[in-house]
C-alpha cells in the first residue's frame, strides 16, 4: 500500500536545558568510528560523550536522585534489552524529568525500540520491514531500492530545527515510522515522497512533550553515518537530482543542536505593565483606563541569550475567558508593547502571552491584577445622554414657580353689588 511516509525522525519536547553531559549507548563500539563526524560534531560543541554498551550491566541514568546525564543518545538497534538499571520505564522517567533522547534505529530494531517509541506516542512499523521506493532510490543501491534520495523540499518547514538553508538532497535508508495526527506533539521531520512504500518504511519525526523536553527519533541509523555524510547523491529516475556530497551532516548536526536545547529555547526576561502616562506599575486598575504592557524575550542562540524577533507574539487579557486579544508590536531589543483600554467590566484579570510554535519551547507568562469600579468622585457630573432629562427637571421647577406665583399672588376682582 503507497502513502506517504514519514522518515524516520521524531522529536519530543522536555524542558530542553544545554547541558552537554552526555551518555551514548551503542550496540558495539565500531559505532564510534561508523559515525565518527557526528559524534566529533558534538564533541566541537563542547559535548562530554560517555559510551556505553547498550547491554552493559553497570548501566545508570542516576545516583541518589540525581540524573547523571541531561542528554541521551541510543544507537543500538540489534540490543534485545538494555543493561544495569536502564530500562523503558527509566527511559521515559528520564524524559518526563526534562532529560532529551536521540534515538535512531534501523528495519532490525527489536522490541525495546518499539517500546519506547509507542511511549513517546507513534510506532515504528513491523519487524524488517523498510521504505522502498523505484522512483527515488540513489545509484549506490543494492537493489532493493532501499538507499532513497529525498529532496529537501520534503523536510518540515521550520528552520529552528532543520536549518535555514537545506539545498543538498538527502540519503536514508531505514524503517518507518506511523504518527497519530491527533497528538499535537508529535511532528514530523522527513517524509518520502507519494512513490515509497513500507513493505516489510522509513521514517523519521520530532515530538516535543509540554514539558518542553526533546526527543528526536530516527528509524535509520545508517542517516547518521560517516558513509551518508560522505557520499555524493545521484537519483536513478526522474528529475535525475545529483550532488557532490548529500545534505545528512548538516541536517543532523541541526537536529542535533536543536534536540540539545542549543536552538529554539525562549525565555521571559522581564516584564512591565502601568496606567498610560505614568511609569509606575499597578496591580489595579479602573474599568476604562488605557494600560501599557511590555514583555522581553529572550532566545537562545550560539550559547548566549539574545533578543527575540517575531511578529506573531500576542497577549491576552483575560478573566476567565478573553475580553482583550492583540498582537504585540515589536520593539528594539526583544521588547514587545501592547497599548489597549481596560473593559467596562470590573473583577480580577490576568495578562497572559502563551507562545506555542513549532521548534521552539513553550512561553508562557501570565501576571494577575484587579480592575474596580469608578469611584463616586470619578464619574461625571453632567453627562450629555441626560441632558433631556435635565431640561425637564428645570422645566418643571420653573414651571411649579410660575404656577406659584400666579396662585399666591393674582386675585380675582370681585364682582360689585347691584343698588337701587
Amino acid at each position: 500500500m503507497k502513502f506517504s511516509l514519514i522518515l524516520g525522525l521524531i522529536a519530543c519536547f522536555t524542558l530542553a536545558l544545554a547541558d552537554h553531559d552526555t551518555l551514548v549507548l551503542v550496540d558495539n563500539l565500531n559505532v564510534r568510528e561508523t559515525h565518527s563526524q557526528f559524534f566529533k560534531s558534538l564533541q566541537d560543541r563542547g559535548y562530554t560523550l560517555t559510551f556505553k554498551l547498550a547491554d552493559d550491566a553497570n548501566l545508570v541514568l542516576s545516583k541518589y536522585g540525581e540524573y547523571l546525564y541531561k542528554n541521551l543518545i541510543v544507537f543500538a538497534p540489534s540490543v534485545l534489552e538494555f543493561g544495569g538499571q536502564v530500562d523503558t520505564e527509566s527511559i521515559t522517567k528520564f524524559i518526563d524529568d526534562g532529560g532529551n533522547l536521540l534515538m535512531a534505529g534501523t528495519a532490525t530494531a527489536g522490541d525495546v525500540y518499539r517500546e519506547i517509541a509507542s511511549e513517546c506516542g507513534f510506532e515504528m512499523d513491523e519487524e524488517s520491514a523498510a521504505v522502498i521506493d523505484h522512483f527515488n532510490y540513489d545509484t549506490s543501491d543494492d537493489g532493493e531500492h532501499t538507499r532513497i534520495v529525498v529532496s529537501p523540499k520534503n523536510l518540515i518547514s521550520a528552520p529552528t530545527m532543520v536549518g535555514e538553508y537545506n539545498t543538498q538532497p538527502l540519503l536514508f535508508e531505514g524503517t518507518g515510522l506511523i504518527l497519530d495526527k491527533d497528538n499535537s506533539l508529535v511532528l514530523p521531520i522527513l517524509t518520502a515522497d507519494s512513490t515509497a512504500y513500507s513493505y516489510n518504511p522509513k521514517s523519521q519525526a520530532t515530538l516535543q512533550a509540554r514539558n518542553n523536553a526533546r526527543i528526536v527519533f530516527s528509524g535509520s541509523l545508517f542517516f547518521f553515518s560517516d558513509e551518508a555524510f560522505n557520499s555524493p547523491v545521484a537519483k536513478v529516475h526522474g528529475d535525475k537530482i545529483k550532488a557532490d556530497l548529500s545534505g545528512n551532516k548538516a541536517l543532523a548536526v541541526h537536529l542535533s543542536e536543536w534536540a540539545f536545547g542549543e536552538r529554539g529555547q525562549l525565555r521571559v526576561r522581564r516584564v512591565q505593565h502601568h496606567p498610560q502616562g505614568e511609569t509606575q506599575g499597578s496591580n489595579t486598575y479602573t474599568i476604562t483606563d488605557t494600560v501599557v504592557y511590555r514583555i522581553e524575550i529572550e532566545e537562545l542562540k550560539k550559547g548566549k541569550w539574545q533578543p527575540f524577533d517575531a511578529t506573531d507574539v500576542q497577549l491576552e487579557f483575560v478573566r476567565i475567558d478573553p475580553f482583550v486579544r492583540t498582537t504585540l508590536q515589536k520593539k528594539p531589543n526583544g521588547v514587545y508593547e501592547a497599548i489597549f483600554k481596560v473593559p467596562d467590566v470590573w473583577g480580577v484579570y490576568q495578562f497572559k502571552v502563551d507562545y506555542d510554535r513549532v521548534g521552539y519551547t513553550k512561553l508562557y507568562h501570565s501576571t494577575q491584577v484587579s480592575v474596580r469600579p469608578l469611584q463616586h468622585t470619578q464619574y461625571e457630573r453632567f453627562i450629555p445622554s441626560a441632558y433631556p432629562y435635565y431640561v425637564s427637571a428645570f422645566s418643571m421647577m420653573a414651571g411649579v414657580f410660575l404656577f406659584s406665583f400666579v396662585f399666591l399672588y393674582h386675585k380675582d376682582e370681585q364682582p360689585k353689588a347691584k343698588t337701587e
